[in-house]
């Protein structure tokens, strides 16, 4: 071995393990894992000279949750979907503020003769439910007053589905009459009562669907009898006068029709959590204060909030 020899060796085994023989044009072995020091890249270059730079740490990639409004037909997993404001009526909130305090007496009829006032506490929960039903059959385009006059004379005799079925057409015509409709509603009532007892075992059903299936019974009266019956907010009851009250304070986006129409605007926008409480609220109101007919605006702590009243 000659001393040219022995220098190539001496300064090739200097370099340390994985590193080529200087000179010879070959690159070098990647060094392992361990072999480097902390946070530093050795690279070996052609002509022998080494180099480092420092490891940029890779820093960890963080899940974002993007919200965003998909097309039609697009379902994105792991997507959180836009909530887009949706429309509120002007100054509801303080509407309803005053409603409340003007209605804080609970003097209305409704407040004494209203459905949760008709049926009788002492019998059975099954009878109470039925109870419940055909007081609001008979509510129907009639007062509290001649409603609850009609329900004390059925009660008389004992108000269950079977009794009705024993009670003859004019016998049962002249139970519940002056209320509206009387005819009719002594027809429903027979009929209702002979499905209750055939499908349901005199008691009364737990949807709104299979209610309003009933012969004489419309969304409002399923929505209250979920309520009081069932202890289940369905939906808003709407009769006349929280259709004709919602219009008056522009509660609904544009001017309904019929009670079905202001329900849905209604559930729109307004907070669950009052939908029980806003028909017997605004059926008082609408009882004492804002009438069909000369509304008492005068007397109205809304005036100056009420489209309608501005437009007197």
């Amino acid at each position: 071995m000659n001393y040219a020899g022995m220098r190539m060796m001496t300064r090739s085994q200097s370099r340390g393990p994985g590193s080529g023989p200087l000179g010879s044009g070959e690159a070098a072995a990647p060094i392992q894992r361990g072999e480097a020091s902390a946070g530093t890249k050795w690279h070996y270059l052609a002509e022998g000279r080494k180099s480092y730079h420092p490891v940029k740490r890779q820093r960890k990639a963080q899940s974002l949750n993007v919200a965003y409004e998909a097309s039609d037909g697009e379902k994105a997993e792991g997507t959180k979907p836009l909530k887009v404001p949706s429309w509120e009526p002007q100054d509801w909130q303080q509407q309803l503020a005053n409603i409340r305090t003007m209605r804080s007496g609970k003097d209305a009829p409704v407040d004494q003769l209203g459905v949760e006032h008709c049926y009788d506490p002492r019998v059975p929960p099954k009878v109470q439910r039925y109870q419940v039903l055909l007081s609001l059959m008979l509510s129907s385009q009639t007062k509290d007053q001649v409603t609850a006059g009609a329900m004390k004379r059925l009660q008389a005799r004992g108000l269950t589905v079977d009794s009705i079925l024993q009670t003859d057409d004019i016998t049962l015509g002249r139970l519940i009459y002056p209320v509206g409709f009387w005819r009719n509603k002594v027809k429903y009532i027979k009929q209702t009562s002979a499905i209750l007892q055939q499908h349901y075992g005199g008691d009364i059903p737990a949807s709104v669907a299979e209610l309003v299936a009933l012969p004489g019974v419309g969304p409002k009266m399923a929505h209250l009898a979920m309520a009081v019956a069932w202890g289940t907010v369905s939906g808003i009851a709407v009769d006349t006068h929280v259709h004709r009250i919602a219009n008056r304070l522009g509660w609904t986006k544009k001017a309904t029709k019929s009670p079905e129409e202001t329900r849905a605007a209604l559930e729109e926008w307004l907070p669950r959590d009052l939908w029980r409480e806003i028909n017997g609220l605004l059926v008082g109101f609408g009882q004492q204060i804002c009438l069909p007919v000369r509304p008492r605006c005068q007397g109205c702590l809304n005036q100056a909030l009420c489209p309608a009243a501005r437009g007197l």
